[in-house]
Parts: structure tokens; sequence; C-alpha cells
């Protein structure tokens, strides 16, 4: 019941398993930089923060559109091919097939070339593989479809990079093959006639960071130029670029930040009619976020600008609608979506989507409890050593254990393989990685182990006989124990500048407008600030704490939100706080929130007033309590947020039900007299433990 819990080391139970990477500050050159740039100190600290240190990388990342880009001609070395087979294939009808994937970047790249190359005059079809019969890729089913079909020319979209023995049938069948692809490259490359992969280019190319969709739109915007038809055609294909990269997690530098800016600014006005749909059936242009849709009357949410869009709606909103069907349901739906100009036909598609992503959300749920009830019976405690989880169960759903993997990355901070099996003697997974480890390199290590395999840095997909798992498990343990140290197996939380809330305005909110689109290795701006109270906290929705916060200055105060932060509250009264900021525009008046990524007792507060936390049951209800030794203040916090403070020696106390809602209570009668006895009998008992250690 009882829990020593001293301010400099926090354990998972109270707040998030986290460590903090905080950029070191640098005053004088971040107000150099500010005064240059016409932005806040604490702005130029975060772009300090990211390298850019001189006027000239300044300006080259707030006015990206101002940066000369390299022709992708110059860039790929097989564009020109692959543009020629093109022409010749639209020049004679001869009819083209795009084999694609069932993510939202292999389904938008899928949907961008189907309209692109029609709109051309080419003959298209398409495929994408089954994700539970058949898994990721190009196969010789597909490929020998093709075939009887008629086809001429192969498009793999997404997938292909590592398709060793379909590519090769396809050229014995006498069929000509583009791969565009980006994931990482396997030792021995398809013999196809032309392939197109930003990781074959330097790492310093702009075009290194592009996602499947990003080649799809550099093979098409270049076809559209050659033969002189781009008018009309850049505007809705830049669209499905920016919700294939952005949705697909792929890093927002270079050319895919240059592009993905456009792409926003299109988007509300969006000339996709499944694309309208999708907004208009997420209810992205009334800015409300998934996670808050019950609780309306709970949790504000934000208004968006109705002239540009913003990373996370499609990153939240959008993305997982399309990603859901290929998860679980049919891709045609998606394609159709997004390549139809009927209306109709779009909305309810884009109804499906809704429906599905539902249904997907359901079983994440309930797959993930399972997942949890199992690490923590069987493998939690021998985690520290092995430093990789692995764990497979039968009857878990292929298609959402990925997003399932992603969620125990974050609870436990170690890479996590995740699989479930496809009938008795063969399993196929998901894998997720942290910053310090590599996932494809991990499969690599293990290929022996595995039938099929492939992926990135941060995730991949394996398949392997189930009489191989306790192997892998061996394997993948080896390999982590080599890359990982024990430090490593927190979740690292990279926290840009220290901040008070009296610096926090408008104003500084506006400018962070600078920085964006925010993403994949250009993220959002990550403040952090000492010490903050919290006034009053409550659960609200499915699991998330919304709370206000203040400093010793109580006039500045922030309301926050913490998402899926449940299982931690009530938070402790004193905390440090990492966080981003939001608006929120209500009734008329906008504000700013803060949205918590991270927390850790005080170590302010512990150096001047160390105090003594403990969890303790009274009259069948649940409470934290906590007591400051130099302030001699006893707070009592229920399970609903509700707060009770007492000085030493005073006969009243403060009853916090809300912000608002403040009252003096006599704490020498009932029910107060008993509640405050059990709640000093337990912080006796942790005061003792603590001073006994």
């Amino acid at each position: 019941m009882f829990d020593r819990t001293p301010k400099s080391s926090p354990n998972r139970q109270q707040l998030p398993l986290q460590r903090w990477q905080v950029t070191p500050a640098q005053p004088k050159l971040a107000q150099q930089l500010a005064q240059v740039t016409n932005l806040s100190p604490l702005i130029a600290q975060v772009l300090l923060g990211r390298g850019i240190t001189t006027t000239e990388q300044a300006r080259s990342y707030l006015e990206p559109e101002s940066v000369n880009l390299p022709s992708p001609l110059e860039e790929f070395a097989d564009l020109a091919v692959s543009i020629k087979l093109l022409q010749q294939a639209i020049a004679s009808q001869q009819k083209i097939a795009i084999c694609g994937d069932y993510d939202a970047d292999g389904m938008t790249s899928t949907a961008l070339l189907i309209r692109a190359l029609r709109s051309l005059g080419g003959v298209v079809d398409y495929a994408i593989p089954s994700r539970m019969q058949e898994g990721y890729g190009i196969n010789q089913r597909i490929v020998e479809e093709f075939h009887a079909e008629g086809v001429q020319l192969i498009l793999t979209v997404d997938n292909g990079i590592a398709a060793i023995a379909p590519i090769a049938r396809a050229r014995e069948l006498g069929l000509r093959v583009i791969v565009t692809d980006h994931h990482d490259l396997p030792p021995e490359l398809p013999v196809a006639d032309a392939i197109l992969n930003p990781k074959l280019l330097p790492e310093t190319s702009p075009y290194r960071g592009l996602a499947g969709v990003g080649v799809a739109y550099v093979l098409a915007v270049c076809l559209a130029q050659e033969l002189g038809q781009s008018k009309g055609l850049v505007k809705p294909l830049l669209e499905l670029f920016t919700l294939g990269t952005i949705a697909d997690l792929a890093p927002l530098t270079g050319v895919n930040r240059r592009w993905v800016r456009r792409g926003l600014q299109l988007l509300p006005e969006s000339q996709v009619t499944g694309i309208k749909a999708l907004i208009q059936i997420a209810g992205v242009q009334q800015g409300e976020r998934e996670e808050v849709k019950s609780q309306k009357s709970k949790v504000k949410s934000e208004n968006l600008a109705p002239q540009s869009l913003k990373p996370e709606d499609i990153g939240f909103r959008l993305g997982p609608r399309i990603n859901a069907v290929g998860r679980i349901a049919d891709p045609q739906i998606a394609i159709e979506l997004l390549t139809t100009n009927d209306m109709g036909l779009a909305l309810e598609r884009a109804m499906q989507c809704e429906q599905i992503n539902q249904h997907r959300q359901r079983l994440c749920g309930e797959i993930e409890q399972e997942a949890i009830a199992l690490v923590e019976n069987l493998y939690a405690a021998s985690l520290p050593l092995s430093r990789v989880l692995a764990i497979v169960q039968p009857q878990w759903h292929h298609g959402v254990i990925g997003i399932v993997a992603s969620r125990l990355v974050e609870r436990y901070g170690v890479p996590v393989f995740i699989g479930t099996y496809e009938d008795e003697t063969h399993i196929r997974g998901s894998a997720r990685g942290i910053p310090e480890f590599h996932v494809f390199e991990a499969l690599e290590f293990c290929k022996d182990l595995l039938e099929k395999h492939g992926g990135h840095q941060a995730a991949g997909g394996f398949s392997l006989r189930a009489s191989n798992l306790e192997a892998l498990r061996s394997r993948l343990s080896t390999f982590a124990r080599r890359c990982l140290r024990p430090e490593d197996l927190k979740p690292l939380l990279y926290i840009d500048v220290q901040t008070e809330f009296k610096q926090i305005d408008l104003d500084l909110f506006q400018q962070i407008d600078a920085l964006h689109p925010c993403g994949i290795e250009n993220r959002d701006p990550v403040f952090w600030t000492q010490n903050a109270r919290v006034l009053d906290q409550q659960i609200v929705g499915k699991g998330h704490i919304k709370m206000t916060l203040s400093t010793n200055c109580r006039s500045t105060k922030f309301k926050a939100i913490a998402w899926r932060w449940g299982e931690f509250f009530p938070l402790p009264p004193r905390l440090d706080v990492a966080y981003k900021l939001r608006e929120n525009n209500w009734n008329g008046k906008t504000n700013l929130e803060l949205e918590l990524v991270g927390a850790r007792l005080s170590e302010v507060a512990a150096s001047n007033s160390p105090s003594y936390v403990a969890k303790f049951d009274y009259n069948q209800r649940s409470y934290t309590c906590s007591l400051s030794e130099s302030l001699q203040e006893l707070k009592i916090v229920n399970t609903e947020g509700k707060i009770l403070s007492i000085q030493q020696g005073q006969k009243t106390g403060i009853l916090s039900k809300s912000e608002a809602d403040n009252s003096e209570v006599d704490v020498t009668q009932p029910p107060y007299f008993q509640l405050i006895k059990a709640a000093r009998q337990a912080v006796e008992v942790t005061a003792s433990r603590s001073h006994s250690r």
C-alpha cells in the first residue's frame, strides 16, 4: 500500500517512466539569433538545439521555399529510364499495373499513380496483397495474374526493394518492372528495369527522407512535366503526397518539409473528392481531436485555423482512418475513396473508413490490455537483462499488432517484437524500436531464423516458423545487449528549452508557426518548467488527466491535459513538467493550454521542501497524500481529483473540488478528522522507511 518515492527517483507507478534529454541552454547565442530572426529567445534556443546556428541556416529553415533544390533527375539515377518506360507504355496503350501496399503510405502511393497515369492517358490497373493471407509486398501470385491479364509494365509502390524472386519471375515472363520504394536496402537488389529508392541517394540529399508516396509523387510529376501535362495535376497529387507522408511518419525535413507545408495549405479546400469526404466525416475542420470526441463537455477541443491543416490532423484523424482499412478490411475501399470523383461514393467510402477505424480502436484496446497482462506476468522482471520484448499470442489480429507494439515501446522503453499465429506452425509479427535500436538490422541479424522480413530503422515486419520462436527471442536479446545500455531502457523525451509560465503567451505560440510543419525529425518544440503546482486534476475521457497548473506566482495558471495518463492519477502536488503548447478557441475566447508529454517529481521541491508521498485506503476508497516538512502542509487527493489541504496546527483546511470551487472545512469534524488521521499514519510509515534507508 505504501510507496517510498523520494523526489529524485520517481517510480513508474507514480509517473511515466522516462529519461529527459534537455538541450543545453546557450543564452547569448540564442539572443543573437533572436535578433536576426525576429523571434523570441526561447524559439531561437529551439533552433539552436536543432543545429541551426547561423543566419543562413535559419533563413533556409524558416523559409524552405528559398532553397534551390537539385532536379530529381539529377538525384535518382533511374528516374529518366522510368519516365521513358512509362511514356512508351502510355503512347502504345500497354497495360500498366501497380502493386501497392496496405498501409496509408502504400495506398496513397497507389491512388496517386492511378490518378496521374490515367490523367496522362495510361491504361492502369492495380493490386494490393492480402495482409492476412499473403503479407507485405509483391508476390508471385500477383505477378502471374498480371501476366495473365496482359500487363506489360509493373510499377511497385512502397514495396519491391527486397522482392528478388517475384521480380525475377516477372522478367522471365517478359514484363518490364519499375520498383519505387523507400525501405532499407537488402544485400541484394532485384533485377528490375529501374529502381527508385531514396536510400540509394547520399544522406545529404534533400530527397533522402521521401516515403513511398514521395517517390511516387516525384515520378508522377516528372512524367507529367515531360509530357507537358502537369497543369492542374500537381495540386491533387501534392495533397495525396502530404497525406501519405505524414501518415507514414516520414521525416519532415528536406523536400518533405517544403512540400508538406504547401500541401497542408491545400487540404482545407481539397481538389481530391475523397479527401474532402474524409475531412467532413472525420470532423477535422471543426478541430475536434479524436481523443476527446466523447468528452465535449469536459475537454474543450482545439479550433484549427481554416486556411491550413496541421500534421496532427492527418496523424491523429485522417491517417488512422485510411490505415485502419488496410489493417483489418479491404484496401480497395481506400483506393476507391482516393481515386473517385463522385462525392456520393466518396462519402460512402469515408463512412466505411470511419466505422472500420472505430472497430480498429476497440481491437487495439483489447489486445493492448492482454499484452500488458502477459508482459507483467512473464517478462517485465527480465527486461533489464533481455533489453528487448518479444511476445506472441494466438488470435491477436495481425492488422493492429503494430499499433500495440508502439504502445508497448512507449510503456516499457524497450524494442518490441509482437506476433500472432497464422496457424499452428507459423507466426507473423511486427516490430517497433527505440532511437538506439535499428529494427531492420536486428531482423537481418536473425534472418536465418525468419522466413520473410523487411522494414527500416524504426519499424519492421517478419514471419517465422513457430519452432524458431525461442531461438528468435535469444538472438534478438543478443543483438539488443550489443547496442543498448541499461540506461537506454527508458523512453527518451527530447526537451528543447526551460521556460517559466510567465513567459508563455499567444505571441510565443504564434512564433511556433515558423517551425511548422512539425513531425518526425522536426518535432514540435517541447518546453519544461520546474516545480509546477497541481492545483486540481480529474480523469476525463478514456483515461486522460485534465488539470490546472501554476508556479509560485499563482496568478499565472494554465489548463493542461495529459493523454492516456490515467494510470498515474492522481499526480503528485509538485512536478517538473514537460509540455507542448496548444491553442484553445472556445466561445470566442482564445487561450493557451499545455499538453503534457513528461513529468518528474520536482528536484527543487525536494531540496527546498522534502516531501513524503503515500497511497492509502480509507473507508473503501483510495487516496494519495503528501506531507511537506518545511511547510508542514498535508495534502490528500481522492480518485476524483478533489484535494484537501491542511496546514500544521490549523483547525480548518481548504477543500478544492476544482480551480473555481474552493471552500474552508472544519477538519476537526467528521469525515475529515479520521481521514486525516489515516493519511498521517500512511506518511509516517513512508517517512520511517525513508529514514531507515
